[in-house]
């Protein structure tokens, strides 16, 4: 292998220096270099050493003597013997004290898109087990191990071994000193994924999420950029940890060395110890580089998401879920009614939420155990669930299977399985949230209780998709006396892929409280997230629009709510909740019993709309032209022969004359039959009426519509329209 270590797929490059002593060094990641440098079958030659050298001297900080006496580079975790004067990217204990791990490359090797290197610290027994590699879509995914070895031969060898504990093992990549912005997110419950752009901050700084799930407010991913971000142009750096638990995510811009980006799993102290023979796999952090804006990060994840094997591959169903629409009152014949006009509107999946199981009557009890209220379903779910899939509908049902209510059978037989420290729960109210608590999968009775009622209610009623929910944070967890946060999320993971492994063609939906947990470690093993608990469309105009930074539109939950939205008091027009619906994997959230026939015939109209855009919307590449005017949304998908573009309002416009749409992505060299798709309803506009919006279709050139645009109508505040091109 040569000594300097190329990788180049889907226009991104890493360049890896493996001469020095330690850990190889990274000296680019970004765009694709078009040219090899070194040999393609990664065998050693005298060309390909020069070649090396040459980069290495063009790049290389300073030859020594200097700071320190050794030159160097960012290692790939750099550490403070490296000369790094920022966050190391591994902190680990011995017997309580710090320690520096001296990294000898025991193995290594390369091929054109992975690099994977193993390293050993001969005082701890510590070996590190290092990849890189550049993933679908141009994301450079890193995934590392610490472990233990169990052999005898270093200081703390046999069984007088001293306790190594992990504080934290994080991935970080390189970025240019010329980024001087950077991008990240907070929000709060109904109001998720709200965008935090800062000056480019001096020295090591750290977000954190402690709430064993990502939160509302999760920086979700660093992203560095060169200016103001933008959605169609400009270099990007971005890093996402895959991880739906406590993060921290980081940024170091030190004056002497490069800027890094990247970050981990946040461990409490204590959570991770390794006795030998032991390892700690860190959650896979991942890398996405654009030239082309915000756009082509999305679209390099929306890449990686979309090749994987488990990607849903059926088309996304319309969804009708009942929680708005009965809350806790579960009357069976009111809820039969339902699903049959639901049947009738197109609906093809029905979920029944919350309130179906034993004394659920308000969110104060029961959760954990799982069995229908006989009291409330004199006859079970399965007649429910018959005659839903007689209608030709999928049957989905809720669960929040890590969670546990202090008032239930399982917690009052088994307290002992609880994720808290036992000495506190009886006079300490505040780990109570929302009246409930955590039940410790970690436990493996804990777990097998709740694998066991909710695998054989699958397999009685046929579930087809289950709703799993998350509704608090977790507080003080403990499992067998050590922080349990960690152990939880692997519990967690463990018990959706035992139900999908019995279940082959189970679906599961990530819901916490909304969009707290919206990562793509959930993603992989889950089929969709609910986006938000918010069905005010002008809210979900954005946090649709930042969620579909990492994730497709076909994997994010999108449902009409009713006229006035529960979360906001905000009352907007059907046409305007179903455009901003059709941005996602669509659905209802409304009691639509109470409809009058204009609204049946609305909704009916909407569903068939999905249904013949939605292999153009979850398919396509997702595109944001970029608008003067703040009061603007349009949200573009773009297939190789069509696309839909969805043209909405936040607010009041700027100016008496609207701008010009530009759709970018088309072909040139086609034209498009452009249509606007009414079915929804017409949305309502001002004084300026465009003769092509008028007559509600045109046909020009991909060139022209890209680079001289569409005048668009004033619309007044809150509307909307979709545009369906057509390739001739």
């Amino acid at each position: 292998m040569s000594d300097l270590v190329h990788l180049e797929s889907d226009g991104v490059a890493v360049l890896i220096d493996a001469s020095a002593p330690g850990l190889p060094r990274v000296l680019h990641w970004g765009a694709a270099l078009g040219r090899r440098i070194g040999d393609d079958d990664g065998s050693t030659s005298a060309a390909a050493d020069a070649s090396a050298a040459a980069i290495v001297a063009a790049v290389d900080r300073q030859a020594a003597p200097g700071t320190l006496d050794a030159a160097w580079q960012l290692s790939l975790s750099p550490l403070e013997g490296d000369g790094w004067s920022g966050r190391p990217g591994l902190q680990v204990r011995v017997g309580g004290v710090l320690h520096h791990p001296r990294w000898a490359v025991q193995h290594s090797s390369a091929t054109a898109t992975r690099f994977e290197v193993v390293a050993r610290d001969e005082a701890s027994d510590l070996v590190l087990e290092f990849e890189l590699s550049i993933e679908a879509g141009g994301v450079v995914a890193v995934d590392q191990r610490l472990r233990r070895d169990d052999t005898a031969g270093g200081e703390t060898a046999g069984d007088a071994a001293p306790a190594i504990e992990v504080d934290w093992l994080e991935a970080t990549l390189p970025v240019p000193s010329t980024t001087d912005r950077l991008l990240s997110f907070d929000g709060r419950w109904t109001r998720e994924k709200r965008p935090v752009t800062t000056d480019m901050p001096a020295g090591s700084t750290v977000r954190q999420s402690r709430r064993g799930r990502p939160g509302h407010d999760a920086p979700t991913l660093f992203a560095a950029l060169e200016a103001a971000p933008r959605w169609g142009d400009g270099r990007v750096w971005a890093a996402h940890v895959a991880w739906s638990s406590d993060a921290s995510y980081r940024v170091d811009r030190v004056t002497d060395q490069a800027t890094l980006i990247g970050g981990g799993e946040l461990l409490r102290p204590g959570e991770v110890v390794l006795a030998p023979g032991d390892a700690y796999a860190a959650p896979r952090v991942l890398f996405a580089h654009s030239r082309a804006g915000l756009d082509g990060v999305a679209d390099g994840f929306h890449t990686l998401l979309r090749s994987r094997p488990h990607h849903p591959t059926t088309p996304r169903p319309f969804v009708l879920n009942t929680w708005e629409a009965v809350y806790f009152d579960h009357d069976p014949a009111r809820v039969l009614a339902l699903a049959e006009q639901a049947a009738a509107v197109g609906v093809e999946r029905f979920v029944l939420d919350d309130g179906w199981f034993l004394g659920r009557r308000d969110d104060t009890t029961s959760l954990g155990d799982w069995v229908v209220d006989r009291a409330v379903w004199p006859e079970g779910l399965g007649p429910l669930a018959a005659r839903v899939h007689e209608l030709g509908m999928q049957f989905g049902l809720w669960f929040e299977p890590e969670m546990v209510s202090r008032d239930s059978d399982v917690a009052r037989a088994h307290p002992d399985w609880l994720l808290h420290d036992a000495g506190h729960l009886d006079h300490d109210p505040r780990l109570s949230w929302r009246t409930q608590f955590v039940l410790d999968l970690a436990n493996p009775a804990a777990f097998d209780h709740v694998l066991g009622q909710v695998d054989a209610l699958v397999a009685d009623l046929g579930i087809d998709f289950i709703k799993w929910d998350h509704n608090r944070d977790l507080v003080e967890s403990v499992h067998d006396g050590r922080p349990g946060v960690h152990g939880q999320t692997l519990a967690t993971y463990r018990l959706m892929d035992e139900l999908r492994r019995r279940h082959p063609s189970l679906e599961i939906e990530s819901c916490s409280s909304g969009g707290a947990r919206t990562d793509l470690g959930i993603l992989e093993h889950t089929d969709r997230v609910w986006a938000s608990d918010s069905n005010d469309p002008v809210e979900r105009q954005d946090v649709q629009r930042w969620t579909g930074l990492l994730l497709p539109p076909e994997l994010v939950g999108a449902h009409v709510g009713p006229a006035t939205s529960h979360s906001s008091g905000r009352t907007t027009a059907l046409s305007y909740r179903m455009a901003t619906s059709l941005m996602g994997s669509a659905g209802l959230e409304w009691d639509i019993l109470g409809c009058d026939e204009d609204e049946l015939a609305a909704i009916s109209r909407f569903t068939a709309l999905y249904r013949e855009l939605r292999p153009i919307t979850h398919h396509g590449r997702v595109v944001h032209p970029d608008l003067r005017d703040p009061a603007w949304r349009v949200t573009g998908y773009v297939a190789s022969d069509a696309a839909v573009f969805v043209v909405a309002t936040v607010a009041s416009l700027e100016d008496a004359r609207a701008e010009r749409l530009r759709l970018p992505g088309l072909d040139p060299d086609r034209t498009y039959r452009v249509r606007v798709r009414d079915e929804i309803g017409a949305a309502a506009h001002g004084w300026i009426t465009p003769g092509w919006f008028a007559a509600g279709e045109l046909e020009l050139p991909g060139a022209v519509l890209a680079e001289v645009g569409l005048q668009l109508p004033t619309l007044w505040p809150e509307q909307a329209f979709v545009l369906h091109l057509e390739a001739r």
